[in-house]
């Protein structure tokens, strides 16, 4: 890869990571299920209308829409409002890589090989480690959530496998129009309109800013740039990237929120990172296409 595209790489990876800190921001402004619906609306708009026709079936846009946009963020966001840290649910979520080796496995024959499932133990002990230290004084169902969260993450990128987009900004903006009405009725539902007014009415600066990094930076920018870069380059060379995903969501956090980092969590980003790395880049034994890179969350 180019230096350029090397820096571009690290600056998208920075981009998601730092994008945690943003949400813990966002969620002193907005009830987290009122938040993820706006985060996709501006997402959305005007977006779709810039990017095209979508390039895949409708109900594969649906189901990702469904399961990523409104299970997978509205339990992050849940998950983190209700206690989770910002830096340790930027970790956790990198267990993604092990639910969708499973699901892919069970759901497309894809065989993980000993080095996957070497990589998936790892990655599940480093888990086991948060989990302990986070039981130690954090709230045990925010980080339950945020376990759950990953695991919708690992189905949607299943179904995305499945849907073969060609263009993953392009698919990403039109799966951003499937959640926004869901999550605003399951936010009136279980927030209440009165919360949601008052929040709407407060709207201030700030809290378009934390609307529009995480619609418009980290989703729209990060997906274009993303999408730039595997078209440029083979996916076994930018996806190590994500890997620095945790690493900044952990430095940033420390350094903005004032998070600690336990020995205990060292441990657990370790082990994480070191199984993620071992699950996401072997290769699987069935003969079919890889996982397309197009997981966000990267958030």
């Amino acid at each position: 890869m180019r230096p350029l595209h090397i820096a571009l790489a690290a600056l998208v990876a920075a981009v998601w990571g730092v994008n945690f800190v943003v949400i813990e921001l966002g969620l002193a402004h907005f009830p987290p299920l009122l938040f993820s619906a706006l985060r996709f609306l501006v997402a959305a708009l005007p977006a779709v209308f810039l990017v095209g026709r979508p390039t895949v079936a409708w109900k594969w846009i649906i189901a990702v829409g469904l399961v990523l946009g409104v299970a997978k963020f509205g339990l992050l966001f849940i998950g983190m409002d209700r206690g989770m840290p910002a830096g340790l649910s930027s970790l956790v979520l990198q267990v993604q890589a092990v639910f969708t080796a499973l699901f892919a496995a069970a759901a497309l024959g894809e065989r993980p090989g000993r080095t996957r499932v070497l990589g998936m133990g790892v990655a599940l002990a480093g888990i086991g480690v948060a989990a302990v230290d986070e039981g130690a004084g954090g709230p045990v169902l925010a980080f339950v959530l945020v376990v759950a969260a990953a695991a919708c993450w690992g189905v949607s990128n299943v179904l995305t496998r499945r849907a073969a987009p060609r263009d993953s900004l392009n698919f990403m903006v039109w799966v951003s129009t499937v959640p926004v009405l869901p999550l605003l009725a399951l936010s009136l539902l279980f927030e209440g309109w009165d919360r949601d007014a008052e929040a709407l009415a407060a709207l201030d600066w700030s809290g378009v800013g934390i609307i529009v990094y995480v619609a418009w930076i980290t989703t729209v920018f990060g997906f274009g740039a993303w999408g730039f870069l595997l078209r440029n380059h083979p996916a076994s060379s930018v996806a190590p990237f994500t890997l620095l995903v945790p690493v900044f969501g952990m430095s940033s956090a420390a350094l903005f929120l004032g998070e600690s980092i336990s020995p205990l969590r060292w441990c657990a980003a370790a082990l994480l990172v070191g199984g993620v790395a071992l699950t996401s880049l072997a290769r699987p034994r069935a003969a079919v296409a890889p996982l397309p890179e197009i997981q966000e969350a990267r958030t």
